[in-house]
This record gives structure tokens, C-alpha cells and sequence, in this order.
């Protein structure tokens, strides 16, 4: 990966939104936002805050968290680690 996060940013590829429900196909424009991602690369921290994220990390987190960014055709969101919800094992 060619992006390393600052600070206490994580850079986040979020989860593929649902194609379809029950058998109904859902058109690009009524797809919900997921709210569930990997982990892609994590900065060092901050003096304050500890980086406790690290890469290959499955996290949720909030419906308008990050900052949304493409690189090499692929979308990814920009975040800080306090928008980060929970950790998912």
C-alpha cells in the first residue's frame, strides 16, 4: 500500500454494499452506506492518543465517518480512530 495514514488516522476499505435482498435486486442509488470495513493501514498514533488499530483489522463504524477517496480504482475512507465503533473478532 502506497498510503500511510498520519497521526491517528486509519485508512479503511469498506465492505461491499448488498446486491440484492430475499431475491429483490437493490439499484446502486437506494444501497445503503455499509458501515463495516478492513483495516488497510494505520498511522503511529498521536503523543495523547495510542494507535490500537492495526492492518487486517474487521471494524463498523459510523454512518458518516471518514472521508472518502479513491486510489488505483479502488474507493477507500480516511478516517481517525476515534470514528472507529468497535473491532469485530
Amino acid at each position: 500500500m502506497n498510503i500511510q495514514p498520519l497521526g491517528d488516522r486509519v485508512l479503511v476499505l469498506p465492505a461491499p454494499a448488498e446486491e440484492k435482498i430475499g431475491g429483490i435486486i437493490i439499484p446502486d442509488t437506494a444501497k445503503e452506506k455499509p458501515l463495516r470495513g478492513k483495516i488497510v493501514a494505520a498511522g503511529n498514533g498521536t503523543k495523547d492518543e495510542e494507535m490500537i488499530l492495526k492492518a487486517g483489522d474487521e471494524v463498523l463504524y459510523g454512518k458518516y465517518a471518514g472521508t472518502e477517496l479513491e486510489f488505483d480504482g479502488e474507493k477507500y475512507l480516511m478516517m481517525r480512530q476515534s470514528d472507529v465503533l468497535a473491532i469485530i473478532k
